[in-house]
């Protein structure tokens, strides 16, 4: 059904068991489901298989469909069904701009003195009741062998700053889940809008047409609801500062009897 060669996306090219690994499935799934025709051959090199990032996006579709209850044989008729008058390459182009992490920084795996160096703390400080513990418990760092996974390290940076500033590490991990709800609040409202007034008025299927267009619009929503989200935050972090700083500020000064003249 799929014997065709894959449009690729990025230049991105992965053996088979880097692409297992990206994918979070096993060599013997992939393999499982070139046989049933649910993923193209790869690009032969020699005699190594180079897998596509078109691939990976085919592989986490696929993934998600049975996390849905999607039996293999359902999903093989599904996407022969879409394919039917559709471009294979736009198709595919589609599927990883609707699969495709938006983060650019995967998983990075520490070692306990790695992570002891980005929380600023001594190895020796990292037993029971420590900040790793607690993070740990909360599933924002997780233990993989004798190493340590964290989702986004990015976001560690950042409590290691405010951990070292004095923020209790309870009080940042409790920040970190209300923003995780916010924002998932906030990343509905691009999807629905873009779902309502896009893809619901191009009805089922989707015309063949329209599918490179669609896949255009998503790859182009990331960057426009980061620059959304970012212009607002920064006018709404600029009112919180000065609402709530500034009267802290202003009732330390009265106190101390250094309040400024009235104006």
């Amino acid at each position: 059904m799929l014997d065709v060669p894959v449009s690729q996306s990025t230049n991105s090219e992965y053996r088979i068991d880097e692409l297992a690994q990206r994918a979070g499935t096993t060599v013997r799934n992939i393999r499982a489901y070139q046989d049933r025709g649910l993923l193209p051959p790869p690009r032969r090199s020699g005699r190594v298989g180079l897998y596509s990032s078109a691939h990976l996006a085919r592989l986490r579709l696929i993934g998600q469909l049975l996390g849905r209850g999607y039996t293999l044989a359902n999903i093989a008729e599904l996407l022969s069904a879409w394919e039917r008058g559709q471009n294979l390459g736009d198709l595919l182009g589609l599927e990883a701009a609707l699969t495709d992490p938006w983060s650019e920084h995967p998983p990075s795996v520490l070692s306990l003195e790695e992570l002891a160096g980005l929380l600023g703390l001594p190895v020796e400080a990292l037993g029971p009741d420590s900040p790793l513990e607690l993070a740990l418990a909360d599933g924002f760092v997780r233990r993989d062998g004798s190493g340590f996974v964290v989702e986004n390290l990015r976001l560690l940076r950042v409590g290691a700053e405010l951990l070292a500033a004095g923020v209790p590490v309870g009080a940042l991990l409790a920040a970190r889940r209300a923003l995780s709800d916010r924002i998932a609040e906030v990343a509905a409202i691009f999807v629905d809008l873009v779902v309502a007034h896009v893809f619901v008025p191009l009805g089922e299927p989707i015309p063949a047409e329209e599918v490179g267009r669609l896949a255009e619009l998503l790859r182009r929503l990331r960057p426009l609801a980061q620059e959304a989200v970012g212009a607002e935050l920064a006018t709404a972090m600029e009112r919180q500062v000065e609402a709530r700083l500034s009267a802290w500020l202003a009732r330390i000064l009265e106190r101390s009897g250094d309040s400024p003249a009235p104006r």
